[in-house]
């Protein structure tokens, strides 16, 4: 979101004319929706009651675990509330077990899921406690809440004890071991410093009532860190690590080795202020270089409208770029990893073409169709009142947008988003995950006011592909490590870091496409502590147990 007076107009003619060529091709629809009927039937709401409150704009993460370790992925949806004083009531998150076939079942209650009170943002998975099962950390207005995986069905509510209860607008979070001790940190970003009594009303170019700008409200929120103490408790570091140096209106986090020095780096997608890049500086300390490496700001010098982010190897090269989604009239960004610096770059069929007419919040890169290169489904939805109204019934909806992968970071747009017919939604959250486990990434998005849409992947079903679950030495997640494969005589990479995007935590397997090939001929790791492994040839088609310790290590030297 930015100022007031900072919205561009858009149409629908701008919109057809990104999209001219791309419209008239007959592709085949990559996407079918899976009714309500399939036990999955969430609906997200606001509370709104017509003030135009800020956080009715932000919420609405969503997340996949396997809570129960069956082997299939459970879905959890975070919800909003209320924000108006006096109106008592919780939000309402739920979590809806997989069952396998398509069939779903609402399982909140059973398994104490349950926020007393808050007003739901996002949430962020990973296994804090190293016992081997997902725990869940939910991103609330007023009070976040980590919910520890008992192991026997349930979830139990420790936030006070663990000390990790932010009272603030928070919003994505991430697990990350940043100081390489075997145990999951946990940073926590966030927007405004807002309070009811700090509203205030703001209006369109138009003159018509609207949400405001972070930027009317001048209280940038600082970014808290938090320390695994390795017994169940954390401590707040954000102060004595450097992090609690820098302000913003903090939206979304990608984690990462960005410059190759063996230590992971945090990086922060603020809206209408310089983004940050906490680089590690080993010893607990980061030092905040956004500007200086190039991806504080844009090419120009301006600071853009962050939203979701993904830390993605673009060009499949071993390094990490950063793909942030932005505001409509910015255009969604790509920042190149340049050894250790990046470029704002800017290609006319690269993932950020046709971005434009949009407002970006969640994303992710998969190879949706299996042919060996990355695909991107970017989920969008308004934050101002446009000239136009696509929707009269709801004027903040907008199209999303799928873009297939050709290589060399070049894309071609896939009409209506891969779907049959077109359709325009307020959507804030993105996870994609193999639902169904046919090696087919699924798509589910959480929608502003609006019904959770459940996109089952038919161009994947039915392809060559492989999926790794990575784990340490000890047995537990392997957060941040690297894997390169080569197939065929050409290399993939991917980072396994499921906690990025928009509020939201993605498939925590590693999942390649193998186009034509049945296995992959060789796989390697880059561990966190920047051990390399090989693990030789790997069959396609199933998802393997990749642990650290377990395969050829190679030298430090080797080119791989």
């Amino acid at each position: 979101m930015v100022g007031c007076n900072r919205e561009a107009p858009s149409s629908h003619a701008d919109v057809r004319s990104e999209r001219r060529g791309e419209t008239e091709k007959k592709v085949a629809p990559w996407f079918e929706t899976v009714p309500a009927s399939s036990g999955l039937n969430f609906r997200h709401s606001t509370g709104k009651t017509g003030r135009f409150l800020l956080p009715e704009m932000e919420t609405g993460g969503v997340g996949l675990l396997d809570y129960d370790g069956d082997g299939w992925l459970d879905v959890v949806c975070l919800d909003g509330g209320s924000l108006e004083a006096g109106q008592v009531g919780r939000p309402r998150h739920r979590l809806f077990r997989n069952l396998g076939a398509w069939s779903f079942e609402d399982v909140t209650e059973k398994v104490g899921l349950v926020c007393p009170d808050g007003y739901g943002m996002g949430c962020a998975v990973g296994d804090y406690d190293r016992d081997g099962r997902p725990d869940l950390y939910v991103t609330q207005l007023g009070s976040n809440r980590l919910f520890r995986n008992t192991g026997r069905g349930t979830f139990e509510d420790v936030t006070d004890p663990a000390g990790v209860a932010v009272r603030s607008m928070s919003m994505s979070a991430a697990f990350v071991d940043y100081d390489g001790d075997g145990f999951l940190d946990l940073m926590v970003v966030n927007y405004v410093r807002w309070s009811l009594g700090a509203e205030m009303d703001c209006y369109s170019g138009e003159g018509r009532r609207d949400y405001c700008s972070p930027l009317n409200y001048t209280a940038p929120a600082p970014t808290v860190l938090f320390h695994n103490r390795g017994d169940g408790t954390f401590e707040d570091v954000t102060q004595i690590s450097g992090v609690g140096k820098a302000y913003g209106n903090g939206f979304g986090i990608a984690t990462g080795d960005f410059d190759h020095d063996g230590r992971i780096d945090i990086f922060v997608a603020n809206d209408a202020m310089p983004n940050q890049l906490w680089l590690n500086q080993g010893g607990g300390r980061f030092r905040e270089e956004g500007t200086l490496r190039g991806c504080g700001l844009n090419a120009l010098g301006v600071p853009r409208a962050g939203m979701g982010v993904v830390a993605v190897d673009l060009l499949q090269r071993g390094w990490l770029d950063l793909y942030v989604t932005h505001l409509v009239g910015e255009g969604n960004g790509l920042f190149l990893n340049q050894n250790g610096s990046f470029l704002d770059s800017l290609t006319i069929d690269g993932p950020m073409a046709g971005s434009i007419p949009f407002t970006g919040f969640g994303l992710e890169f998969a190879d949706f169709d299996n042919d060996g290169q990355l695909d991107l489904y970017v989920a969008n939805g308004r934050v101002r009142l446009g000239i136009d109204t696509p929707d009269v019934a709801d004027p903040y909806a907008e199209a999303s947008s799928l873009r297939r992968g050709l290589g060399g970071g070049r894309f071609e747009i896939i009409p209506r988003a891969g779907l049959a017919v077109d359709s325009l939604l307020v959507s804030r959250g993105l996870v994609a995950g193999d639902l169904d486990n046919d090696g087919a990434v699924d798509l589910v998005i959480n929608n502003r006011d609006g019904a959770l849409r459940v996109l089952r992947n038919k161009a994947g079903a039915g392809g060559r592909w492989i999926g790794l679950q990575l784990m340490d030495s000890a047995g537990g997640e392997a957060r941040n490590a690297v894997v390169k494969i080569e197939v065929g005589g050409r290399v993939q990479w991917r980072q396994n870091q499921p906690n990025q995007g928009y509020n939201s935590s993605q498939d925590p397997r590693v999942h390649f496409g193998l186009g034509g090939d049945r296995h992959a001929d060789q796989v390697w790791v880059r561990w966190p502590d920047g051990r390399k492994e090989s693990f030789g040839s790997r069959e396609g088609g199933k998802v393997h147990l990749i642990q650290a310790g377990k395969g050829r290590l190679v030298p430090e030297a080797f080119d791989w």
